[in-house]
């Protein structure tokens, strides 16, 4: 495939090409002007040496021609002084020729009637160029005795001809050193107004080798829409990435209770494939809610059925209590059955299971768990979720730490610090609240989460 050629070069090449040829054509134009202005100027001062030659022009004392010519250092009487005169009549006869001829042959045209003129250029044999001018009059001899007469003048043109050779030379040069000047000044303008495409284009580059993650501002009009929509390509592309990364971390995660329950339950020895069917069925539900979850944005969504919270965090008491079978737990739960969650069931699995089980990791033999509606909230805030335990709690400094992914409390227990980090993500798609704070019932760490929720048996 042929190089598609860059955008200066392209402008540079459709203003350059018409400059060109406009100074090539304003250069034609002036020779033009100049030549017509020349051969103007050339004829209307022949037509002058002719009506000046017919008032010089009389009848010597032989009856014959001649011209007497006021001024004696006239060009027509010295010989190669480059202007010629002739006088004929109408059967060629020349009655008169000027000095300045002596040794020359000039074609001074063919012979005209009486009112006619003529105005040509020729050649000599010498290949000198000579405009001619004739002019035909009746000439009165006597009275009743006339005939016509052809008067001609002759300029030699080498000298014009000379000025204007060096009038085009000059022509040529300066229109052809301003365009180049031109040229050069268009140039720079180009490379100072394209310079914002080149720092775009750089900018690109610097994106994709990994240097910078947005495009700059500061661009044009013209570009900054090209830029905004670039940036929010790139901020969409970089979280559907990161949606993707944190997905498989999330589905990691949260696929280890399950396992836990399964491998305590092939551990107990009895009849555990009631067992182990459910926790296939809840490991398939978790696959598939955090694929659906990295196709889209998650969070809430018009037309989400009501969850009810009652009958799935007994699910999950049952469920923590075989992977934490080495503690005497006590899980306490306090939730209305008209207590519901809007939203995906997915989402409030996943968000109450990590809490839990972090509540069971951390505490020494108790969690407590309480859910109910506040009315007097907004409809976004009005589930309240408060889930405590006994164990020895998070430090004022490391509550907000403990948030982010792969971020936990005490690094030297196990573990991967996404739990935390996952409620937090989860609440913050639904525009809820989270608070960590310390128990005032059992004395270790309190989670206090605010999401969507109604009071609604009906529907749960």
């Amino acid at each position: 495939m042929a190089r598609v050629p860059s955008v200066s070069r392209q402008l540079v090449v459709s203003i350059a090409v018409p400059l060109v040829i406009s100074f090539a054509l304003t250069a034609l134009v002036l020779d033009r002007i100049f030549r017509s202005s020349a051969n103007q100027a050339t004829h209307d001062r022949l037509d002058e040496q002719v009506i000046a030659l017919v008032a010089a022009a009389g009848l010597n004392q032989e009856g014959r021609m001649d011209v007497r010519q006021q001024d004696s250092e006239s060009r027509l009487s010295s010989p190669n002084s480059g202007h010629y005169a002739l006088v004929r009549n109408q059967r060629g006869r020349e009655l008169w020729r000027s000095p300045s001829l002596s040794g020359h042959r000039v074609n001074f045209g063919p012979l005209l009637a009486s009112g006619r003129s003529v105005y040509f250029e020729t050649q000599t044999e010498d290949g000198a160029t000579v405009a001619i001018f004739s002019r035909g009059l009746q000439w009165d001899y006597s009275p009743g005795n006339s005939a016509n007469l052809v008067f001609s003048v002759g300029e030699d043109l080498t000298d014009q001809l000379t000025r204007l050779r060096r009038f085009r030379q000059q022509l040529v040069a300066w229109a052809g050193t301003l365009a180049v000047l031109l040229l050069v000044v268009l140039g720079a303008l180009l490379r100072r107004v394209l310079r914002p495409v080149h720092q775009l284009e750089q900018e690109i580059a610097e994106v994709e080798s990994g240097q910078r993650t947005q495009l700059g501002v500061g661009l044009p009009r013209e570009l900054s829409g090209v830029a905004r929509s670039l940036n929010t390509l790139l901020r969409s592309e970089q979280q559907r990435i990161a949606r993707y990364r944190d997905t498989l971390g999330n589905l990691a995660h949260s696929l280890k209770t399950p396992l836990a329950v399964m491998r305590s339950s092939l551990a107990s020895g009895t009849d555990v494939r009631a067992s182990l069917n459910a926790e296939i069925d809840r490991v398939a539900e978790i696959v598939d809610h955090q694929l659906k979850r990295a196709a889209t944005s998650g969070g809430a969504a018009l037309g989400q059925s009501p969850v009810a919270l009652r009958p799935l965090i007994e699910d999950l008491r049952t469920t923590l209590r075989k992977v934490h079978a080495h503690k005497d737990l006590s899980i306490n739960i306090v939730v209305e059955e008209s207590t519901c969650f809007v939203g995906d069931r997915g989402d409030i699995m996943e968000l109450l299971g990590n809490v839990l089980d972090n509540a069971c990791k951390w505490c020494r033999s108790s969690v407590h768990l309480q859910a109910a509606i506040d009315p007097r909230l907004p409809p976004e805030q009005a589930l309240q979720i408060r889930v405590e335990d006994d164990g020895p709690g998070i430090a004022p400094l490391d509550r907000g730490r403990v948030l982010a992914r792969g971020a936990r409390a005490d690094e030297r227990a196990p573990g991967h610090g996404l739990g935390l980090a996952m409620v937090a993500d989860t609440v913050g798609l639904y525009g809820g609240d989270l608070a960590i704070g310390q128990s005032a019932l059992l004395g270790g760490a309190r989670l206090d989460i605010a999401l969507p929720g109604r009071q609604d048996s009906g529907t749960c």
